[in-house]
């Protein structure tokens, strides 16, 4: 097994990977104890290539590695790519191009909602992934040998995944649906974690301006602590928390201790003076930006019945076309046709409209119903 883990040894590696067509890459990382994820290992393979490589190692400069994330004309292919390159991003400022994510693929070739790698590998490459040192500790040294086979698999079978997957997609001419959803993977707004926006995490169920102005100055305030003492967000103030704050804000240390979760003696601590005077910031404080507006009140809601029969058309087109549901409507999406309110709903535009949001307009028209024929659902048109 090629295990890198000096310098020169990376430069030789990454001077072969520059010949691939394609690379296959995965990691993996530590993340329970802290706020930013730990890099352990990087897993690559290609055409007569497979190796680990320890970004732990002492002096191991990765600069070499980041360029070839950017080569482009290599395809990089990870499975389930954003938490990957969410650590490329905040190690190196880079976001592999190109990308080929087999998840995403995976929805428009049959295989169903979020496949797992396991999934992919049975049925595209028919091996069983051993699943027995998932719950390694990755930044431990020495890791076994076991350990690092179970690593290397994951990018193994990862090859024999991506030309599969790529074969499907080029019969079927769906090469650029996939491309489509992982231009938003490309996006670097996915993974820059700013403070003033860590309020868009939280669940609010109000859009008071007085509510969501605190909950933005508490949630910016816990994101900076988070992040400078690089421990998990609910290390500092669990979320129920923060949304208890906002919506009664405490006067004084006293106050702020008497809210369920917030531990005994935070209020008199450093943390807990930071807390208060972000509460203060909040109270005097515009909303945030990025509200988005309230759409206006309908004059009646469309019935559960109207939903329900836009969701059997949106299974019954999906099984058709073997791409997953969600990937061509979202509940938003199919509660805003139900309700004739067209405008912004994405399954009407592009391949989505083909697939399914021209039918879904026939059948608000009258023009498809639907019905059971030998115990099975079918669309059927009616004039």
């Amino acid at each position: 097994m090629r295990i890198v883990d000096s310098t020169g040894d990376l430069e030789a590696l990454t001077a072969e990977l520059a010949h691939a067509p394609y690379i296959a890459l995965d990691t993996e990382f530590m993340r329970d104890q802290t706020y930013w994820p730990k890099l352990c290992l990087i897993q690559v393979a290609a055409a007569g290539i497979e190796a680990i490589i320890d970004p732990m190692a002492e002096g191991l400069d990765l600069s070499t590695f980041h360029a070839l994330l950017t080569d482009t004309k290599i395809v990089k292919v990870l499975h389930a790519a954003r938490q990957d390159i969410e650590i490329f991003f905040h190690q190196a400022g880079v976001i592999p191009d190109p990308l080929f994510d087999s998840q995403v693929a995976a929805m428009v070739c049959g295989f169903g909602e979020a496949a797992s790698y396991e999934t992919l590998a049975r049925k595209l490459a028919h091996v069983e992934i051993d699943k027995s040192a998932r719950f390694t500790d990755w930044s431990r040294r020495p890791l076994s040998g076991r350990q690092l086979e179970y690593a290397l698999a994951d990018v193994t079978h990862l090859r024999t995944i991506y030309e599969a997957l790529s074969k499907d997609l080029a019969r079927s001419h769906r090469t650029s649906w996939v491309e489509e959803e992982i231009a938003a993977l490309r996006d670097p707004n996915l993974y820059r974690l700013e403070p003033k926006d860590a309020w868009k995490r939280l669940k609010a169920r109000t859009t008071s301006k007085k509510f969501l102005a605190i909950l933005a100055a508490v949630a910016a305030w816990r994101e900076r602590e988070a992040q400078t003492r690089d421990v998990p967000r609910n290390r500092v103030l669990k979320d129920e928390a923060i949304l208890e704050i906002a919506a009664h804000p405490p006067e004084d240390a006293a106050a702020l201790e008497h809210i369920r979760a917030v531990p005994r003696g935070f209020g008199s601590s450093r943390q807990g003076k930071g807390l208060l005077d972000a509460i203060e910031l909040g109270k005097n404080s515009p909303p945030p930006e990025g509200i988005e507006p309230e759409r206006p009140r309908r004059k009646r809601d469309p019935s559960q019945s109207a939903i329900d029969l836009l969701k059997t058309l949106l299974r019954l087109r999906a099984e058709e076309a073997r791409v997953a549901p969600r990937l061509i409507a979202n509940a938003d999406d199919i509660e805003r046709l139900a309700a004739f309110e067209d405008e912004g709903v994405v399954a009407l535009h592009g391949w989505r409209e083909d697939v399914f949001g021209k039918d879904a307009r026939a059948l608000r028209e009258g023009k498809l119903a639907i019905a059971l024929k030998k115990g099975e659902a079918v669309v059927v048109e009616t004039t």
